[in-house]
């Protein structure tokens, strides 16, 4: 009879060790190469910025621009018209045409935006007007007109009883124009801030002769 051999297992009882693997010094490497790559990506837009900062401020220093000048050089009234309505109100009409004029005495051209004009008697707006925007060239004037119509505003009590004192004794109704009119410098394709100049006009209208008899303009002020 043969006999099998008999396998013992023997099992161990003891404490279970785990092994973790140092860890690889190729992450911190690329993480530190990820680092120093954005640094440098840093410098190099930042010194491109003042690059660019400095140019145009050498363009700036040699062009020197000066601010816009946006005038108004007419007003011819083609309608005025003025009536009671009530005991203590009165409806105005008119119809003027205003030509303003635009210099630019820089070495560049500027960009006029779209401008509004409002017409008021004794702070009461009575209508608008609007000029398109436009380019300017370098050294060049340039006029531009627009047209205001007021159709039958109602003003009451004190301003009704002004503006019939003003039309019938007087023969001289006062009325404000004011704007404002933004205006921005292009140097070699590039736009510079936009600056805006508040216009303020004061024109005297004859309703008899139909006609402006005085006209009074400044630059309220210069904001950019």
């Amino acid at each position: 009879m043969t006999s099998r051999p008999i396998t013992t297992t023997a099992a161990t009882n003891g404490n279970h060790h785990h092994y973790y693997p140092p860890a690889s010094s190729s992450s911190s490497s690329s993480s530190a190469s990820l680092r120093g790559c954005c640094c440098c990506l840093f410098l190099l837009f930042s010194f491109l910025a003042l690059l660019v900062l400095a140019v145009i401020l050498v363009i700036v220093l040699a062009v020197k621009p000066k601010k816009p000048e946006f005038v108004l050089q007419q007003v011819g009234v083609q309608y005025m018209g003025i009536s009671p309505t009530t005991a203590s109100s009165a409806a105005v009409s008119l119809n003027i045409r205003m030509l303003f004029t635009a210099a630019n005495d820089n070495k560049v051209g500027i960009k006029y935006g779209e401008s509004r004009f409002t017409v008021m008697y004794r702070g009461i707006p009575l209508g608008r007007g609007t000029v398109p925007g436009f380019y300017q060239p370098a050294h060049s004037v340039r006029r531009i007109g627009t047209t205001i119509v007021v159709d039958r505003v109602s003003l009451l009590q004190a301003d009704a009883a002004d503006l019939l004192r003003d039309a019938s004794l007087n023969d001289r109704v006062d009325l404000r124009v004011v704007g404002d009119v933004g205006a921005k410098i292009r140097i070699l394709g590039f736009t510079s801030p936009g600056v805006q100049v508040s216009v303020d006009c004061t024109i005297g209208i004859s309703p008899r002769r139909q006609s402006v008899i005085y006209k009074q303009c400044g630059f309220d002020g210069l904001s950019v």
